[in-house]
């Protein structure tokens, strides 16, 4: 039994180049963790060229294609259920709240989670994998990532409306400074909910929501259209699209200063200008996006596959580095740990994060050598399929 809109010819393998993709993406939100301090940095920001050049290259990019993934692994999650005749539905939605109750518990370390949010919106996914027309759910995705709820705002903000030109609701953070100078039950407690507030309403106030369901729709559809696993076919048009998108990321990074200088010129209100330089910012980001997937790519499709095939271990391991490197790395800054963040220089944070990394990428082979799945991978999918016997350790290979 076939889905009706799935590749006739889909690899049922794993996808290596994705995993790879995955990765980078992992490591490159880990450099901006480090880098920001664990959201430490915003109390007091001292800008430098470290920290701008990491934050213009990677901040926003590297959650954008973690979510592109996102999209595509749900794809070849309900693909690969198909094709063994089941329907993976149900239990899709089932692993999704599994996700949220992962996230929940490494939201009352790190209140910068964003598996929860992107478990609520992958219910969505569930709804849009009914539609079977490619190009509707292209029109989707361009619709979601131009920005709606942005334009929205600056329309509002433009009109006048009192609610778009109020203070932004995202700028209030009770949880600061329980983070600069509370202990580890304080954290704890704040994290709860307070905490939270600022995060979920900068996602709603900036379109962060609907940017997550765009690229999800954008990953189904390259999953469907089996993208990643017949690169050879992308070839030509890669190679324009490449350059293209680095143009355009360089055009909109330079320019969204004077086009914002003209913008509030016009005198059309604080919600509007504020609107119009996180449209600015979505469009960078997404530009962004796209040329360092197209990049990473690029080279794995190449004779430097070398330079990036690394980076698939620690894509693997996703769930389990992405909550450990909180564990680690939230109490090296944080006050009731060593309170490091305004200790150390952005070249310090640059040299831990860069060693770190180093780290995880040879720990992550090391492992995957020796079993399965990554920790709480294991428990994920032992979780989902309600099943103790889910394979982890590797077979050692028959002696002859």
């Amino acid at each position: 039994m076939r889905e009706p809109h799935a590749p006739a010819r889909q690899n049922p393998a794993r996808l290596d180049v994705v995993d790879v993709l995955r990765g980078f993406a992992l490591m490159a939100l880990f450099l901006v963790h480090v880098i920001e301090s664990y959201e430490l940095f915003w109390a007091g920001e001292k800008p430098g060229w470290i920290t701008e050049t990491v934050f213009a290259l990677f901040m926003g990019k590297s959650f954008s294609l973690l979510a592109l993934c996102f999209g595509f692994s749900f794809f070849i999650l309900m693909y690969r259920a198909a094709q063994r005749g089941q329907d993976f539905t149900a239990r899709f939605a089932w692993r999704l709240l599994i996700l949220e109750g992962i996230g929940f518990l490494h939201s009352l370390v790190y209140r910068g989670d964003i598996m929860q949010t992107l478990a609520a919106i992958g219910f969505l996914l569930l709804l849009f994998h009914r539609v079977r027309s490619n190009a509707v759910l292209l029109a989707g995705a361009a619709f979601c990532l131009v920005g709606p709820s942005l334009i929205v705002q600056l329309i509002a903000g433009a009109s006048g409306a009192a609610w778009a030109n109020g203070p932004a609701l995202s700028s209030v953070d009770p949880g600061m400074p329980i983070y600069l100078s509370g202990d580890l039950w304080q954290v704890l407690r704040v994290n709860l909910w307070a905490g939270q507030q600022s995060k979920y309403w900068f996602f709603l106030e900036y379109g962060r929501m609907v940017q997550i369901l765009g690229l999800y729709l954008l990953g189904l559809v390259l999953g469907r259209t089996n993208f990643f696993g017949n690169l050879g076919e992308s070839r030509r048009w890669r190679a324009w699209a490449l350059p293209g998108a680095a143009v355009l990321a360089v055009a909109l990074f330079l320019a969204r200063e004077p086009l914002r200088e003209a913008f509030m010129a016009q005198g059309l209100g604080p919600g509007a200008g504020r609107a119009f330089w996180a449209l600015i910012n979505l469009w960078l980001d997404l530009a962004g996006t796209a040329f360092w997937a197209l990049l990473v790519i690029a080279l794995y499709d190449s004779r430097a596959r070398w330079l990036v095939r690394p980076l698939a271990s620690p894509g693997r391991l996703t769930l389990t580095y992405y909550i450990l490197q909180s564990i680690v790395f939230v109490p090296l800054f944080y006050h009731y740990g060593l309170g490091l963040y305004d200790d150390w220089s952005a070249g310090t944070r640059l040299g831990v994060a860069l060693f770190a990394i180093v780290v995880q990428i040879v720990a992550a082979h090391w492992w995957l050598a020796r079993f399965q799945y990554g920790p709480i991978e294991w428990v994920w999918r032992a979780l989902t399929y309600l099943r103790r016997d889910v394979p982890f350790r590797r077979k050692a290979p028959a002696r002859g």
